[in-house]
């Protein structure tokens, strides 16, 4: 089980699922300003799911990216641009040829703000006429 790093005073967390977290995560940590990225399990019913649990599709969890960043180098609003251009939000069930609800296209958001910012950015995407299928999640 990996660690997550816990956010220093005046760090901010995000938590991301669009896939395969290996994919997710290569974008976000090449951003300026995401100091740490950890890929893990979040928004099921077991504790500490094993990968083969997740896979058997019972589990109800996302493969997900929590993401410490320095809000005075990178805004969450930058984050989820990324999030969103890196991954396609209306695909339901998965992405690319990764297909289960594991692979689900969510933000977990962390508080107001960041379901404000969220729900925004799928609000520019329907209104572009896109069928978004990305959750937003407490």
């Amino acid at each position: 089980m990996a660690t997550i790093p816990a956010p220093a005073e005046g760090q901010e967390v995000a938590v991301l699922a669009s896939g395969c977290f290996w994919g997710t995560e290569f974008y976000l940590q090449k951003i300026p300003g995401v100091l740490a990225t950890t890929c893990g399990y979040t928004g099921g019913m077991v504790k500490n799911p094993t990968y083969r649990e997740v896979c058997s599709k019972r589990t109800g969890h996302y493969e997900a990216v929590h993401v410490v960043f320095d809000p005075a180098q990178v805004s969450f609003e930058e984050i989820a641009r990324v999030f969103f251009e890196t991954h396609d939000p209306t695909q339901r069930n998965g992405q690319g040829p990764d297909i289960g609800p594991q692979y689900r296209s969510a933000v977990f958001f962390q508080d107001q703000a960041q379901r404000e910012v969220s729900e925004k950015l799928v609000g520019m995407l329907e209104a572009k006429g896109h069928d978004v299928a990305t959750e937003i999640l407490p």
